[in-house]
């Protein structure tokens, strides 16, 4: 007997290529003033978070994008005190960062009202109370606009957007012109990190014009990816700084073991010094890849 698809939810990674979820229950599904969201049951990733369609997170493997996106910029970073947050609605990615004990404050920034508050209600394993925190602003507003009319300056900035898909959400956040308003916001020695879409191998389009759009700003761009099953493979993410010193590949598995272990609590799963290591180290066909794509970009 064939199983009923209405119990699954096909998650588009290619036109080529589908991942199935098997689907115990659908928790919530409507639509916001921005976007279709959805959040759901499965059997094999737990709750799952939904929007227009894509797989965002899921309660079993978060742990593993929202460490990645969030750690390596801030243990990078000698000392981070204030950090801007763009996105990130369901707020793991603001759960990371408080667990630095030397930060101050957080400015969250999210332009979903309605998509945030359904997060804290069905989602509390994700966000686990991080929006109660007393160090955190949360600004319901476009990111840009907010940073455009804001003076104030951040030592980490963690873009945690949609994909750049072209008319959709977040697709003037990926330009040249918003990357210099970033790193305008940055402070001394400051550092940007985001999540840059897929670089499995056949999907690495967004990945390379991304990197190759934050190389035309700063001097210092790194590149690196972890494995995220709820995604369908390797996932890709970027670090930007106009310091060189900031170079994360210039920290010793050792020294970074040594921060963490000096400044986060919390606990962690996926990221330490052995994991940041081998992030960094990208393969062969990607790195030939970013470099063909190059000049394309920056002229």
């Amino acid at each position: 007997m064939s199983e009923d698809p209405r119990l699954w939810f096909y998650d588009t990674i290619n036109p080529h290529f589908v991942q199935m979820h098997r689907v115990s229950d659908i928790v919530y599904s409507g639509r916001t003033r921005f976007q279709q969201l959805q959040v759901i049951q499965t059997t094999s990733f737990g709750q799952c978070l939904i929007l227009d369609g894509k797989l965002q997170s899921s309660e079993k493997d978060e742990f593993i994008y929202h460490e990645a996106l969030v750690h390596p910029a801030m243990i990078t970073h000698p000392r981070p005190t204030k950090v801007f947050i763009a996105g990130g609605g369901e707020g793991a990615t603001l759960r990371e960062v408080l667990k630095d004990r030397s930060m101050e404050r957080v400015v969250m920034v999210d332009i979903d009202e309605e998509a945030v508050d359904i997060c804290r209600r069905l989602l509390p394993s994700l966000h686990q109370h991080s929006f109660d925190d007393k160090r955190v602003e949360l600004i319901y507003l476009d990111a840009r606009k907010y940073l455009a009319d804001c003076r104030e300056q951040f030592d980490v900035i963690i873009l945690d957007l949609t994909d750049p898909v072209e008319d959709g959400l977040s697709y003037l956040l990926y330009t040249q012109e918003f990357y210099r308003l970033a790193k305008g916001r940055l402070s001394a020695r400051g550092v940007l990190c985001l999540q840059a879409g897929s670089c499995s191998l056949g999907e690495t389009g967004i990945y390379v014009a991304v990197n190759n759009t934050l190389h035309c700003v700063f001097p210092l761009v790194s590149q690196y990816q972890a494995h995220v099953p709820s995604f369908g493979g390797e996932w890709g993410f970027a670090m930007a700084s106009e310091e060189q010193e900031l170079n994360p590949l210039s920290l010793s598995a050792e020294e970074v073991d040594s921060r963490i272990s000096a400044r986060l609590t919390g606990g962690l799963r996926f990221y330490d010094g052995v994991a940041h290591q081998s992030m960094f180290r990208l393969p062969r066909y990607l790195r030939q890849e970013m470099e063909a794509e190059h000049h394309r970009y920056c002229g």
